[in-house]
């Protein structure tokens, strides 16, 4: 099969790009995916070979079962779009008003539904199983992933891989990180209780904005005295909310916010070091606070067995100048979620390409990305599944 891996991507690149296209016209949100799960659905059950389910409402697990037995490889796309009104003037752009995808996850689903069809014609040679994951909601958490492990799709599984499509990249290049590759992505919210009255008699009241702007600027103080240097930290307040009229002094003021973080321990001991500079400037001034904080998504870390096979394939196939060995990720990806079950690896695949263009970033409304890299990304899933499930 190695010497007909590229013939086939290339005679699937067509309809990869076609299945794209679609996709971007019919963007759905997180867990609303009913019309897009039902079209990979029936895009998959047309190659034949494959058994499907729907662990969730709006997710499709394909099942390639060979005729011998071996190991279980995962592979990941991701299905959902975003609350963005896209400004693209293609003649695929989005068909519906405030969503589109903005982030690469139509050419993620398209690219595994050309690698599915490719491998399913392989069935009789197939050591084991390839187990294609169509995932929902990956832009919200607690995300799609969880559900999915929850439901037992992902039991069985010896490894999993998946790809990111970014713009941010040339077009074609592979982004390789061994270990940590995004970060955890948490959320907290402050309520601050001081007590209201009327603008031009602050000492009458307990001004719960002006607390705030203490709390914004202690909450900053947690990344550049509690954490080494030597740690990727970030703590941003990205929603406040208080006051009814510019004479009035409300009672109360919310914060909202996000931290981002690779190491377990310091992801830890953020809520302690929120709560202890909410607690020490409200009660300073006089106030009160609730504080509640939200574990979301825990770092994607590479394995490294996993990675060194990703890596050797594309070495194998497209030469060293084509890896780019990159930093770690500050966005998350509930990826990490399979990882709880079976070692893996996320690769980056570069589709920026601004001779074309494409330059924008992921969850912009101009985001869109060059339809050349995917291509790469069918050939790189099936010469993977290759080495796990038929050498």
């Amino acid at each position: 099969m190695s010497l007909e891996t590229k013939k086939w991507a290339d005679e699937v690149a067509e309809q990869v790009i076609s299945w794209r296209r679609y996709l971007h016209q019919h963007p759905e949100l997180s867990f609303e995916e009913e019309k897009t799960s039902q079209y990979i659905y029936e895009t998959l059950e047309s190659f034949g070979n494959l058994e499907l389910s729907r662990p969730t409402k709006t997710s499709v697990v394909a099942r390639l079962i060979g005729s011998q037995a071996g190991k279980v490889l995962g592979i990941r796309a991701d299905i959902d779009a975003l609350p963005i009104h896209e400004e693209n003037d293609v003649p695929y752009a989005s068909g519906k008003a405030g969503v589109m995808h903005a982030c690469g996850h139509d050419g993620h689903t398209a690219m595994l539904l050309g690698a599915a069809k490719i491998l399913s014609q392989y069935k009789d040679q197939i050591k084991g199983e390839v187990r294609f994951f169509f995932q929902h909601a990956e832009e919200l958490p607690p995300g799609g992933a969880a559900e999915i492990v929850r439901a037992g799709a992902a039991d069985g599984l010896d490894s999993i891989i998946g790809i990111h499509l970014a713009s941010y990249m040339p077009v074609g290049k592979f982004g390789v990180l061994y270990g940590a590759l995004t970060s955890s992505t948490d959320r907290f919210d402050i309520k601050i209780q001081g007590k209201g009255g009327h603008s031009s008699q602050p000492e009458a009241s307990v001004d719960p904005i002006v607390i705030g702007a203490q709390v914004i600027t202690g909450l900053q103080q947690i990344v550049s005295r509690n954490v080494s240097a030597l740690d990727k930290v970030v703590i941003s307040v990205t929603m406040l909310n208080a006051g009814t009229a510019y004479n009035i002094i409300p009672d109360s003021m919310t914060l909202t916010g996000s931290t981002r973080c690779f190491d377990a321990e310091i992801r830890k001991n953020i809520p302690m070091w929120i709560e202890r500079i909410v607690k020490g400037i409200t009660e300073a001034h006089g106030a009160s606070y609730e504080l509640t904080f939200s574990h979301g998504y825990t770092s994607v870390v590479n394995d490294k067995q996993v990675t060194k096979l990703m890596e050797d394939t594309i070495r194998e196939r497209w030469g060293e100048e084509e890896i780019i060995y990159i930093d770690p990720l500050m966005p998350g990806e509930d990826f990490s979620e399979y990882l709880k079950k079976a070692p893996g690896c996320f690769i980056q695949l570069g589709a920026g390409n601004p001779d074309k263009g494409f330059t924008y970033p992921h969850h912009h409304p101009r985001f869109d990305f060059d339809e050349d890299a995917m291509v790469r990304g069918v050939e790189l899933f099936v010469r993977a599944a290759q080495k796990v499930v038929m050498e």
